[in-house]
């Protein structure tokens, strides 16, 4: 392992130019990549929260097709954004970025804010999601860890190393970042982190941190996305509808609404629910 502290100049020039080199001959191509613009860069980085890139690059432009700003997301029906999102996961993620976008034009005069202090107070927006945004959408040079980054550093710097903290990996982050182009820069580390997971024993498990993400099918993430569908094509549906419908059992169906209303992503008037 090399110590920050000790991490001469020379050894970040090597490292960033095999990174580089890695990124001009393999670099991928995708749409949030192509484009300045912070609400399409927030929504991409929304997306991918939890989510394969392939996946997002299905619905990506699907979304913001539907809705192209804040403002139209912000006035937009939740069922319609849930209507979109189908499909994704974590439903919540809809709702935040509905959240969001009703900040912005609240707040911001319908600009997403530039500062890290006032991103992170955005709904649903963590410290590594708006150091993400404040690289890809304004180019700052902010150190941030997220899957791929995390893989590249234990390639490199802690292979003869398990459990390895991200707290461990920050100052190493923060010593090799492009300060000049920190937006390329952290293309090509996430891009060489997905090769690594494909060409090598996949370095993130050798972190602390490292979850493996539990089975989908027959799971409460599954069912609550079976009930939102549910609801999105039949509104002010009863439970025993739902129930019927699903055909799962009555207790299952019942824990996930109520879990449901309380995420604020459906709605209960009387004996119906709706989103």
């Amino acid at each position: 392992m090399v110590s920050p502290v000790h991490l001469t100049p020379a050894t970040v020039r090597v490292f960033r130019q095999k990174i580089y080199r890695y990124y001009r001959q393999h670099g991928r191509t995708l749409s949030w990549r192509k484009t300045r613009n912070p609400y399409h860069i927030l929504v991409s980085e929304v997306m991918l929260q939890q989510t394969q890139v392939e996946r997002v690059a299905e619905k990506y432009e699907e979304f913001i097709s539907a809705f192209p700003d804040f403002k139209t997301l912000a006035s937009a029906p939740l069922r319609k954004i849930l209507q979109v999102w189908q499909g994704m996961g974590y439903n919540r993620r809809a709702l935040y970025l509905q959240k969001i976008a009703q900040a912005v034009s609240d707040n911001y005069n319908g600009k997403l804010p530039r500062q890290l202090d006032e991103l992170i107070k955005l709904p649903g927006i963590g410290k590594n999601t708006a150091s993400a945004i404040a690289a890809f959408a304004f180019n700052k040079p902010v150190a941030f860890i997220e899957t791929n980054i995390r893989s590249v550093f234990i390639h490199f710097f802690f292979c003869d190393r398990d459990s390895v903290r991200d707290n461990e990996i920050m100052p190493l982050v923060e010593k090799t970042i492009d300060t000049e182009n920190p937006r390329k820069w952290y293309y090509a580390l996430m891009d060489y982190g997905v090769m690594l997971k494909k060409t090598h024993p996949n370095p993130s498990r050798k972190s602390a941190h490292h979850q493996k993400q539990g089975r989908f099918e027959g799971s409460n993430r599954q069912v609550r996305g079976r009930i939102i569908k549910v609801l999105t094509e039949n509104p002010n549906i009863s439970e025993a509808a739902i129930i019927k419908r699903l055909g799962i059992s009555p207790e299952g169906v019942k824990s996930n609404l109520d879990q449901l209303q309380k995420e604020e992503l459906i709605r209960k008037k009387g004996n119906k629910f709706n989103v």
